[in-house]
């Protein structure tokens, strides 16, 4: 099986010191399912899976792409990774049991 390591970070306030203390946690989880949204070498956006040898779809815009891809990722209730054109990724947003949940409930 294979494991990736994720690292949560939460803020507490140390009342003695006055300020932010940072904690952090280790966390080995299994890898989740995840949908990526990336650019195509011979034009337009595909939606893939990780190591998979074909796109599950191809679209002209990266629009189009980012909403059948959010769609899908909301069924399976996988994590979206959208990718910009030199590859990097894009502000990832997950649709499942997310690994390190926000703390405020409010927003």
């Amino acid at each position: 099986m294979l494991f990736r390591f994720l690292i949560c970070c939460y803020c507490t306030v140390a009342e003695s010191e006055g300020h932010r203390k940072q904690n952090y946690q280790l966390k080995i989880i299994g890898m989740g399912k995840e949908i990526h949204v990336v650019s195509n070498p011979d034009g337009g956006w595909d939606v893939k899976r990780p190591n998979a040898d074909r796109a599950s779809k191809h679209f002209e815009t990266k629009k189009e792409a980012m909403n059948w891809g959010r769609n899908l990722a909301k069924k399976e209730g996988a994590e979206l990774i959208p990718h910009g054109k030199d590859g990097k990724i894009q502000n990832p947003n997950s649709y499942g049991n997310d690994y390190c949940p926000p703390k405020d409930r409010k927003h």
